[in-house]
């Protein structure tokens, strides 16, 4: 049981598959991992287990536990699973912590609980994690648009003019690129946030009925405009996408009803935070609020975006859907508090 003694047992690390191992190197390099966070449990040259943390560039402790694997190839030997327990409980005191311990994240596949293999695999990760005292907070679906796979539109939707140029990954989407509109009101106008205290406002006002797993547990420790300002501080200024891509949703009277944060993270272009304060809800504003951020986004020319909700989230699921967003994978968050 040891951390990788640096970026060139990278490969022995990849011995194991995951939809993350091509983005190893690029993080190691750009410093959202650390070999000293890249932990393998060995028999000989057999990694039996492994796991690993991930942390926004540059800071001193993670953010993420982002990747926990096990040997499922049934090879003869030690046991893995007994191995990756072992694993956990001597690397989790070992890695830097800021009070309680990083989240675990996992990617499934859509439908993974109808696949018996994938099932397997899941849940034989999850049972390790809950012999260290880990448990289920919340399981996600991972959304994605863009233009080759955009649902057609609505009859009241319209064709967006295609991006010039090439797209910032190099890729030029084909033909004109079909953005979701509002479905139902349009005569909601949208602008930047005027400064920090209204978008501050906004987001303590939304937290009031959330179905956001998340966001619920952060109410029950602290005040939601403690809360708001937690994830703003935390989360939306360290994007290092322009501000001015940020909306407010205003009516015709002057109201602010809404916001969405489009932005960019290490990876992807993204929907990162949409909310409708509650006096607003149930008119179709998520609509016209998820048309505006995919609009700032594919103005940019992005080949794809991206976001994720709660599987919970029943209107959050179809707004996506109704905006031409298909949820491509699944996600298995777990906590230790």
């Amino acid at each position: 049981m040891r951390p990788l003694t640096g970026p060139e047992e990278l490969d022995l690390f990849r011995s194991l598959p995951y939809a993350l191992n091509d983005e190893l190197a690029g993080d190691l390099a750009e410093g959202r991992r650390k070999p000293s966070w890249m932990w393998v449990a060995l028999h000989g040259d057999r990694v039996l287990a492994r796991v690993a943390w991930w942390s926004r560039p540059g800071d001193a402790v993670p953010l993420l536990m982002d990747v926990f694997d096990l040997d499922d190839a049934g090879a003869a030997g030690p046991d893995p699973f007994d191995a990756g327990v072992r694993l956990l409980r001597a690397a989790l005191p070992a890695v830097p912590a800021d009070g309680a311990r990083p989240e675990y994240l996992r990617f499934v596949p859509p439908g993974w609980r109808t696949d018996p293999v994938e099932r397997r695999a899941v849940e034989n990760r999850m049972a390790a994690l809950e012999r260290t005292g880990a448990r289920l907070l919340v399981e996600r679906l991972r959304w994605e648009w863009t233009p080759r796979d955009a649902a057609a539109p609505p009859d009241r939707e319209r064709d967006a003019a295609a991006p010039s140029g090439p797209a910032r990954d190099g890729l030029t989407p084909p033909g004109p690129v079909r953005t979701p509109t509002a479905l139902t009101p349009t005569a909601l106008t949208f602008r930047p946030p005027r400064d920090r205290e209204e978008l501050l406002t906004l987001m303590t006002s939304v937290l009031d009925g959330t179905l956001d797993a998340h966001s619920r547990a952060e109410l029950g420790r602290m005040s939601a405009r403690a809360a708001a300002v937690r994830q703003y501080e935390e989360e939306l200024v360290r994007y290092r996408s322009p501000r001015e891509w940020w909306r407010v949703a205003v009516s015709p009277g002057g109201e602010p009803v809404g916001f969405v944060i489009p932005a960019r993270n290490d990876y992807h272009a993204i929907i990162a935070y949409l909310g409708v304060v509650p006096t607003h809800r149930g008119k179709g504003y998520a609509d016209a609020l998820l048309a505006e951020g995919t609009r700032v986004l594919t103005a940019q020319g992005v080949p794809r975006i991206r976001a994720a909700t709660d599987l919970g989230n029943v209107p959050m699921s179809n707004a996506f859907r109704r905006a031409g967003y298909r949820d491509f994978e699944g996600r298995i968050d777990m906590t230790w508090d």
